[in-house]
This record gives structure tokens, C-alpha cells and sequence, in this order.
């Protein structure tokens, strides 16, 4: 079955639900969960239940339709309240991804300038505005995918950290979407897939989906990746992100950055595949993107059977890092493929 099968995030007009892939039970079940209130959005979100930087932006922006779906709300200010108490909820849910702020402020830009309907005018236009996200993140993945894929050549050995595919997004993926354009067209690419710990989203849910797909797709420990470069079996890079910053540094998973530099080391073209929505230009460099910390439980004892580190012993769990653009290659976008100097390229694709 192929991945184009699966929704990641969906909406049930006539039930007025959430439908979302529950990620954390991949890749043993296919499960969906229906979710009615903002309060189950924002679990959703946090739990990693949605998770990648778009799919988390549309779910946010279906999150807090709900709240003005099932508001009592007479009027206009009664309505703002609403929705303002929802986009607060929401956007602290995952500090990192700018998709989140960027969807629910695109939500609000949409409400405030519709002050003149009635209330189930505005309730419409809403809903409408969530559509529009996740549309348009369909249509954005797709063009990704055709600009990456002139970036590579028939046979290559692609390396792949964390995921970045259908389930992070709408439909096709960021970082795997070249892979997906260019096996239609018959490119019959060889991917290694980072295992990417702690939380393995290249083992359960890349090599998920590219083995669904018929991709020739090898599962890999993080650490293994020097050894694969090394022996020549690899000849780009493609991972997505969660936020760049106005400079071209971008956060993605953690261990992307370590995976940069071996690319650079061996001379690897290193790819990040960027919808504009993930470009923060308010945002300098790379240390000004809040990196958000995550329980020691999934480090010490997920997925294990036993707790597999001693009691009580200090764990640091960044779920994130940055990659310093100078370890960048190019940045590929919907409107085009970005090169350094990227702050010159990233203003003038941005404006």
C-alpha cells in the first residue's frame, strides 16, 4: 500500500473532526484518531502523535477552527476571544517548528479581517482558511519535489535524517518528495535512512514509507552514516527543517547537524528542502531558534522492554539542532533552489 493511501491530517466536514494518522503507532498499526476539541489538537501535537513542520501547522490551524466551531459566541469580540484563547493553547505546544505560529497567525490574519460578517460567516471563513493550508501545502511539497529532483541524478545514494516525507506534511513530503518524483520517472534511487534517535522517525516512518512505495531503502543507526560516505555509497544529502533563519542556519532534527558535517567532510552536496513557510526572516541566525527539550523517558527507557540507562542519571534530550548554513549546499524551495549567500537568496524568494 502506498503512503498516498494515508492522510497525515484531515478534516471530517459532517462529523466537524480532526481526522489525523496517529504516527506513534507506526509502522505495526495504521490507526486514526478523531479529534473534536483544540485541548486534543495540542496533545496531538505535543505527544507526536502529528508531527513534521507542516502537517503540525495544519493541524494547528484545524485546532483552532474547532474552538470557533463549537464557541457559543454571539458575536465578533466574543468569537476573538475564543480563537485567541485557542492559538495560545496551541502554539505552546511545540516551540521549534515556525509552521505553528505561522499557521495560527495566518488564521487570525483571517478572522481580523472579516470583522464586518456575521458569526457564522466568520466560522465559515475559517474552516475555509485551514482548507487553503493544507491545499496549499499539497501543491507546495509537490513543486518541492520537481525543483529537488533537478538537483540529482539517475542511481544516486541518497542519505535521509528523521522524516520528512508524506507524514510530516499534506501529501509527498519536503526532503522525500524528490525521491518520489524521481522514482515515478523511473531515477531508481538506493536511500539510506538514519534510524534517527531517540524517538527513530527514520526507522518507523521513512523506511516506512519508501519501502511501501517499492523504494530501494536501507535502515541505518545514526551513527553508521560516516561509514556509508565513506565507502561512496552516497551522493547527496535531502533532509527537511523546521525553521531557517534569515542567515540560511536551519534547525531540523537533532543530529541533522552532525550529518552535515561528515557531508561536508566527504564533499556530499547537502540538501535542505524548505517551504517558504519554515523561512523566518525575523529570525537572524540559527541562535535565536528556541530548541525545545523533551522528557528523559526517551532516551532511558522508549521502545525499550527495560529502562536500558542506570536510575537518576542526567539525560540531555534537545529535540533539535541547527545546522550552520555554511554547511548548506542549497536550500530547495517551492519558487526555486536557493544558494549561498542565502540571506541575499532568502530575501528575494521571500518578498
Amino acid at each position: 500500500m502506498s503512503t498516498s493511501e494515508h492522510w497525515t491530517v484531515r478534516f471530517d466536514d459532517e462529523a466537524d473532526e480532526v481526522i489525523l494518522l496517529d504516527q506513534t503507532r507506526l509502522p505495526a498499526e495504521v490507526v486514526y484518531l478523531r479529534l473534536s476539541r483544540p485541548e486534543e489538537v495540542r496533545e496531538a501535537i505535543l505527544t507526536l502523535t502529528v508531527r513534521g513542520a507542516p502537517a503540525i501547522g495544519i493541524a494547528a490551524a484545524y485546532g483552532a477552527y474547532l474552538a470557533v466551531s463549537h464557541s457559543a459566541a454571539e458575536d465578533h469580540l466574543a468569537l476573538r476571544r475564543d480563537f485567541e484563547t485557542a492559538r495560545q493553547l496551541l502554539v505552546s505546544a511545540r516551540p521549534t517548528a515556525v509552521n505553528l505560529a505561522w499557521a495560527l497567525d495566518r488564521m487570525g490574519r483571517r478572522l481580523a479581517a472579516a470583522t464586518d460578517r456575521s458569526v457564522s460567516a466568520l466560522r465559515a471563513a475559517l474552516k475555509d482558511e485551514a482548507d487553503l493550508i493544507r491545499a496549499e501545502d499539497e501543491d507546495v511539497c509537490r513543486r518541492i519535489g520537481e525543483n529537488g529532483l533537478a538537483l540529482l541524478d539517475r542511481g544516486w545514494g541518497l542519505l535521509t535524517h528523521c522524516n520528512a516525507g508524506a507524514l510530516a506534511t499534506a501529501r509527498y513530503g519536503t526532503a522525500l518528495s524528490p525521491i518520489f518524483r524521481g522514482t515515478e520517472q523511473g531515477y531508481a534511487f538506493r536511500v539510506f535512512a538514519d534510524e534517527t534517535r531517540p524517538l527513530l522517525q527514520g526507522a518507523r516512518l521513512t523506511a516506512w514509507e519508501l519501502s511501501q512505495a517499492g523504494i530501494d531503502v536501507t535502515l541505518i543507526c545514526d551513527n553508521m552514516a560516516a561509514s556509508v560516505m565513506k565507502r561512496g555509497w552516497i551522493n547527496a544529502v535531502l533532509v527537511g527543517c523546521d525553521r531557517v533563519a534569515a542567515n540560511g542556519d536551519t534547525a531540523n532534527k537533532i543530529g541533522t547537524s552532525a550529518v552535515a558535517i561528515l557531508a561536508n567532510h566527504y564533499g556530499i552536496p547537502f540538501y535542505v528542502c524548505a517551504p517558504l513557510s519554515t523561512i523566518d526572516m525575523a529570525c537572524a541566525t540559527g541562535d535565536s531558534i528556541p530548541i525545545e527539550e523533551r522528557q528523559p523517558s526517551e532516551v532511558t527507557e522508549k521502545w525499550y522492554t527495560r529502562r536500558m540507562a542506570p536510575e537518576g542519571v542526567k539525560v540531555f534530550n534537545p529535540a533539535f539542532d541547527v545546522t550552520s548554513a555554511d554547511l548548506v549546499t542549497a536550500i530547495v524551495t517551492e519558487r526555486g533552489v536557493v544558494r549561498p549567500p542565502f540571506s541575499d537568496g532568502l530575501r528575494r524568494i521571500t518578498g
